[in-house]
């Protein structure tokens, strides 16, 4: 199947012919027709299966450039999700200038409600500068009519659940809806029943070739010697680049201050940042200025990087569900990839506990010599 068999609009097939884009992904082929029939749809596919063009292509079906008013709504949990979602719908919407308006906090609420008075067409936004909006009155969304909550297993947990509920309501009762994730418990499904009409679940799940090439090891050690496991792992950093995720934003900071202090081109990236200061850390990144990138939670989500070769988790996640989207950070397009969990003796309790509900068990090693890296390919 090709893009082309899709009942789209001819400026989207032209975009996506320019940027070399002929055949659709499983999830795009399984949901966009559902969309373009104005099904709701839940949907769920592993990290770079190509979710947001998934629900992007549909959405410009639903956008009439003449009328200036909200008219497509995409809900995600941070502020650089947001900012790739604006790129790909931008992008496919140059012939018709559609006007996307990313709409998060960390900048100043004054220039996002003149945009929105100059006539936003479609909003992506994040779900707190969203619920400020409608309380100041800035924002109208009486007008959507196609609206997505991505990360959809982030976004109905508890920390953004109630400002998400609050803006679903605000919907009208004639709009398509489309929540998408790379995990989606059964709370996620019950949860999102209330906010979708007789929802088409479209679940991707990847054949055994079709996987991410991805080596993940957890390694076992004593607590005093975890930042010389990880200045082991990082050994090979100069042929590519790595992620470090930890829990907190000052032990973030703290971590990335002690990279750079040994020598290591290494950045932070944490929720307390600025967002000129979290755009410039990205940026260098993607352009593999700096070669680690230490971060909290904030980057295990949706950031498409390709050239990241290896995870650490300096300390464990939450939850399963976020291991997932750690590790889903490297492997990506085709590349494979190398993660390492770090598993302190202090982290036992922890790691068993998490280890009852991730989908397939990791191999956990004792740490004792540098382990063997694959090259990335």
């Amino acid at each position: 199947m090709l893009f082309s068999d899709f009942d789209l609009l001819p400026q989207s097939l032209q975009a996506l012919k320019r940027d070399k884009i002929l055949t659709p992904t499983p999830i795009q082929e399984l949901a966009i027709p559902l969309l373009l029939q104005e099904e709701d749809v839940i949907g769920q596919a592993q990290t770079g299966s190509g979710k947001t063009l998934a629900f992007s292509l549909p959405l410009l079906e639903f956008v009439d450039p003449g009328r200036n008013c909200v008219q497509a709504l995409v809900l995600t949990p941070t502020r650089e999700l947001a900012n790739q979602i604006c790129d790909v719908i931008s992008g496919l919407s140059k012939v018709d200038r559609i006007k996307v308006l990313p709409v998060y906090g960390g900048r100043s609420i004054t220039p996002q409600i003149e945009q929105l008075r100059k006539g936003a067409q479609v909003v992506v936004a994040t779900p707190g500068r969203l619920v400020d909006l409608i309380q100041r009155r800035a924002i109208d969304l009486k007008n959507v009519v196609y609206a997505v909550v991505d990360e959809a297993d982030e976004m109905l947990d508890q920390g953004f659940a109630r400002d998400v509920e609050k803006i679903l309501d605000r919907l009208n009762n004639d709009h398509v809806t489309a929540m998408f994730s790379a995990t989606m418990p059964d709370w996620v499904d019950q949860a999102s029943r209330k906010y979708l009409h007789k929802p088409k679940i479209v679940k991707v799940i990847p054949k055994k070739h079709e996987e991410p090439d991805i080596e993940h090891v957890a390694l076992r050690f004593s607590s005093e010697r975890r930042m010389d496991v990880l200045r082991t792992l990082l050994k090979d950093t100069e042929t590519g680049t790595s992620i470090v995720f930890g829990r907190t934003k000052r032990g973030v900071r703290k971590l990335a201050k002690q990279l750079t202090d040994l020598g290591y081109s290494a950045a932070a990236l944490q929720g307390n940042m600025s967002q000129n200061a979290r755009d410039k850390v990205m940026s260098s990144f993607r352009k593999q200025e700096i070669s680690v990138l230490v971060a909290t939670n904030v980057a295990a989500r949706g950031l498409d990087v390709d050239h990241v070769d290896l995870v650490v988790n300096f300390e464990l996640p939450e939850n399963s569900e976020l291991l997932t989207h750690r590790i889903g950070r490297t492997g990506r397009m085709g590349r494979s990839g190398n993660a390492y969990t770090l598993v302190a003796d202090t982290d036992q309790a922890k790691w068993k506990q998490l280890s009852r509900t991730l989908e397939k068990p990791i191999p956990l090693k004792n740490w004792n010599s540098p382990p063997a890296r694959r090259r990335s390919r």
